[in-house]
């Protein structure tokens, strides 16, 4: 009863959120606290509630401090060479900006945190989305994929957790597992340049006049077609090409207003986000905005850097480094009381939000946990593997780990169902540490999990429906799920 009901509740949610019958907070809440009663254990919501509160409220002051931190970084211009950087290989090239964020939301990826990660690419590439007319949900989706693959690195969790719960060294699990990731990671750069061709169909590659004709950048800053075999003569996008692309949006995984329009004036030239240069071709981050610091710069980057080197290092718990690093950001870079309201006050939208979300999903998961619905699912799936499956129960950890990690938290699959996984698989003579490895491969999937709130500070700042999120990226990212696996069969690993 208990698993048809827990099968029933994450279907019911995901269903809702992707008709958009209710938001993902509403959603979050209400359909848990029905299903608890159904199971018969209502009396009991409340202690379920309290108790999923207190496990993710750290996680929950994590994120309020991390989006105040990183948001006083970008304000201050921390981030603005990168920026810079990735927009001038982008060329305003739909293809490479798609690429581009790919490569950018890897390498942030290396501070294993995924909140971070999806702010700094966020706020990087956002305003270029948004010029260019691409869809937003292609941004989410390549962003996030790519920092699921990433999330495998030791210091990311599912590592650690594999280790711990099957009593391992955490290298030995994941050094064998990097030329498997690495195709994933190569698969993703794959994607994400065939979904930035859709998306250059759609809209048309973009050059500024004056990378064309350098007199007429003079006069005026605005966004033209390229056109390919002629003289190079400017013209406007037409009001048909921008309701063109606004309508096809949904066949490049467009999500309607949410993907933007095409931009078709001077005015969404010189949108929010500075103006375009000749030299930069597009400035993402206004480079004249009154929050920039240039003269502590340094200070600033040795500061996030010391930040993240005490996360990796475990110095402090995650919570309190953000909670240190926000205070004295502020404090430093805005000294006098007034402009540290501001900048709070600028970041609150963000941060109310996502804090939300992570309270709200802790109903989801106080009751799941609460009222034993996954740990009966997980038995019965588990259960459910024919005797003949034993001495492959690698290959068969690999394919769990998808559905299992996208409806349940890390915690719950690694210290509840891995070690019953690889109790199976001894029982066949298969390697704990080929369980091990297996079990991570379904982490390009799970980092667009409901349960994982990086991704509501993923579609917040982006402004992507949850939903719409969902329905584009699990596809993709369950995809490159098995390239991963597919490539550790192949070399040996798994």
């Amino acid at each position: 009863m208990l698993t048809f009901l827990g099968f029933a509740m994450i279907a019911t949610f995901l269903v809702l959120i992707m008709m958009k019958k209710m938001s993902p907070i509403a959603a979050l809440v209400l359909i848990p606290a029905l299903f608890c009663v159904f199971a018969g254990k209502g009396a009991h919501l409340g202690d379920y509630v309290i108790d999923g509160v207190g496990k993710l409220a750290p996680t929950a002051a994590m994120l309020m401090f991390a989006i105040v931190y990183f948001g006083v970084m970008i304000d201050v211009g921390l981030f603005d060479p990168i920026v810079r950087g990735i927009l001038r290989f982008c060329k305003a090239d739909p293809m490479r900006v798609v690429v581009g964020t790919a490569v950018l939301a890897a390498i942030v990826s290396l501070d294993g945190d995924g909140s971070t990660t999806f702010m700094i690419t966020v706020s990087a590439m956002y305003p270029l989305y948004k010029r260019l007319g691409l869809s937003l949900v292609v941004m989410t989706g390549v962003a996030a994929t790519a920092n699921g693959v990433m999330n495998t690195l030791p210091w990311g969790g599912p590592t650690a957790r594999a280790a711990t719960a099957l009593k391992l060294d955490a290298a030995d699990i994941f050094v064998p597992m990097i030329p498997a990731l690495a195709v994933g990671l190569l698969c993703v750069f794959v994607l994400a340049y065939v979904l930035g061709v859709k998306e250059r169909r759609r809209v048309g590659t973009l050059v500024l006049p004056g990378q064309v004709e350098r007199e007429a950048a003079e006069e005026e800053e605005e966004l033209v077609p390229a056109a390919p075999a002629t003289s190079g003569a400017s013209a406007s996008i037409s009001s048909s090409t921008s309701t063109a692309a606004a309508a096809s949006a949904s066949g490049a995984g467009g999500v309607g207003p949410a993907a933007g329009a095409a931009p078709s004036s001077t005015s969404a030239a010189h949108g929010s986000g500075g103006a375009a240069t000749p030299e930069d071709g597009f400035q993402g981050l206004d480079p004249h905005r009154p929050t920039l610091r240039p003269r502590l710069y340094w200070f600033n980057a040795g500061l996030t850097v010391s930040l993240l080197t005490a996360m990796i290092m475990e110095l402090l718990p995650i919570p309190v480094l953000f909670l240190l690093g926000a205070a004295l950001a502020l404090t430093v870079n805005f000294p006098h009381m007034p402009d540290q309201k501001a900048r709070i006050a600028a970041h609150a939208d963000n941060v109310l939000n996502v804090a939300g979300m992570v309270f709200a999903a802790a109903v989801f998961t106080g009751v799941l946990t609460g009222t034993g619905m996954v740990k009966h699912m997980a038995d019965w799936l588990v259960g459910a593997i024919p005797e003949g499956m034993g001495p492959h129960m690698a290959l068969v950890t690999g394919l769990l780990s998808l559905p299992l990690t996208y409806f349940m938290s890390n915690d719950g699959f690694y210290f509840g169902v891995l070690p019953v996984l690889a109790e199976a698989g001894a029982a066949h003579g298969v390697s704990p540490l080929e369980i091990a490895r297996a079990s991570l491969v379904g982490q390009a999937l799970h980092m667009s999990s409901p349960l994982v709130p990086a991704v509501y500070v993923l579609v917040g700042m982006a402004k992507v429906e949850f939903g719409d999120h969902t329905r584009f990226t699990v596809k993709w990212a369950a995809l490159t799920s098995l390239v991963v696996l597919a490539a550790g069969m192949l070399f040996g690993i798994i």
